[in-house]
């Protein structure tokens, strides 16, 4: 993990429909490939539970690279295949993050900010 102080992250929550988990599989898959070749991307986090309840967060170096790839052609057309097809229904929050910091076992608590305490 990376400092993430203003990148912009696009949180994605959706539920799920059980059925085609192979198709929608390869779509994601082919998705998290695309965005990782866009200008501006940092990285992708997700989770998904038993019940089909899921958040992704994509990060983003600006608004501007968060907006491409909103508009990129594959992933309009990978979205609505979604609505109509693996999706009950999402929501999805843009916010810039103002700051950040991470904790691990094996390295400690690391803040974005050296001057705030830890």
């Amino acid at each position: 993990m990376t400092d993430r102080t203003g990148q912009v992250a696009v949180i994605f929550s959706s539920q799920r429909r059980s059925d085609d988990e192979a198709d929608y599989a390869a779509a994601a898959a082919a998705m998290d490939r695309l965005a990782a070749l866009q200008p501006g991307y940092c990285g992708v986090d997700s989770a998904r539970g038993a019940d089909g309840f899921g958040i992704t967060v994509s990060w983003w170096a600006d608004e501007a690279a968060a907006l491409a790839w909103r508009g990129h052609p594959d992933h309009v057309a990978i979205r609505d295949r979604g609505r109509n097809e693996w999706y009950d229904g999402y929501e999805v929050a843009v916010t810039t993050v103002g700051r950040s910091y991470r904790w691990a076992r094996d390295r400690g608590n690391i803040p974005a900010d050296p001057s705030l305490p830890s």
